[in-house]
């Protein structure tokens, strides 16, 4: 990677904790896919009034050489395990890898793709009247 990460922390005090794991997990993302130019990280605590039940929001927009991939996804109001700011982090960092992959295999060129109905372009000119 050539740029440093940048790490925020929003409603809560940053953790050391959080970001040697966002940074490990980075890393890994780094050595998979390699064209990592950029990275910035926001964990977005529950607002103090909902610390109880909130849930944790992590987004990540990860600069590519032709691109951006960004992860900025609501969490699942029905799936609690959000409120553990590790599983937030876990699973923002699986979404960007897919992502992520699925940006290597379009750069590539390696999507499938389908099939487009060719028009006739002299249907659409028009008609010559014959005298």
């Amino acid at each position: 990677m050539l740029v440093p990460v940048q790490i925020t922390f929003r409603n809560t005090e940053p953790s050391e904790a959080v970001s040697a794991d966002i940074n490990r997990r980075i890393d890994k993302l780094s050595r998979q896919q390699g064209n990592i130019i950029s990275c910035r990280v926001v964990v977005e605590a529950p607002l103090p009034n909902q610390r109880k039940g909130g849930l944790y929001r992590v987004r990540i927009e990860l600069g590519c050489p032709e691109g951006q991939v960004i992860v900025n996804r609501e969490p699942d109001s029905r799936n609690q395990a959000h409120q553990d700011v590790y599983l937030a982090v876990r699973d923002a960092f699986r979404a960007a890898e897919r992502q992520l992959e699925e940006y290597t295999h379009r750069r590539q060129g390696e999507v499938k793709a389908h099939a487009t109905q060719a028009r006739d372009l002299t249907d659409l000119l028009p008609r010559e009247e014959e005298h």
